[in-house]
C-alpha cells in the first residue's frame, strides 16, 4: 500500500512541476486579435497578459468609439487566450492524474 501511496506522491509531484512548466510555456504562447474592420489589434500571451495594442488613428477622434473597439477586441483576445490556457493545463493535469477508479469523468470536456 505504502508502495502505491509514495508512487502516487512521486506522480502528483511530477505533474505539478509540468503544470509549472506548461505554465512558463504558456507565457511564450502570443494570441493575435483584432477588431472586424481591422482598426484595433491586439496581442497577448496564452497566460493573458497584454504584449501589444495596435490603434488606427482614426480612432483617436473618438473616445467612446475607441473605447468600444478596446473593449470587445481585448475581450475576443482574453477568451482565446484563456481558451488555450484551460486546454492546455487540462491535458497535463489529465496525463499526470493517477488511475483513481471514478476520476476520470472530472477532466472530460
Amino acid at each position: 500500500m505504502f508502495g502505491d501511496l509514495m508512487g502516487m506522491m512521486g506522480k502528483l509531484k511530477e505533474t505539478q512541476q509540468k503544470v509549472a512548466a506548461t505554465k512558463k510555456r504558456l507565457d511564450t504562447v502570443l494570441v493575435d486579435e483584432q477588431s472586424n474592420d481591422g482598426l484595433v489589434k491586439i496581442t497577448l500571451t496564452a497566460n493573458r497578459t497584454v504584449k501589444s495594442i495596435a490603434i488606427d488613428d482614426s480612432l483617436l477622434e473618438d473616445k467612446e468609439q475607441l473605447e468600444d473597439y478596446l473593449i470587445v477586441t481585448l475581450n475576443k483576445a482574453i477568451e482565446k487566450a484563456a481558451a488555450i490556457n484551460e486546454a492546455e493545463l487540462a491535458a497535463v493535469a489529465k496525463e499526470g492524474m493517477p488511475n483513481i477508479p471514478g476520476m476520470d469523468g472530472l477532466f472530460q470536456q
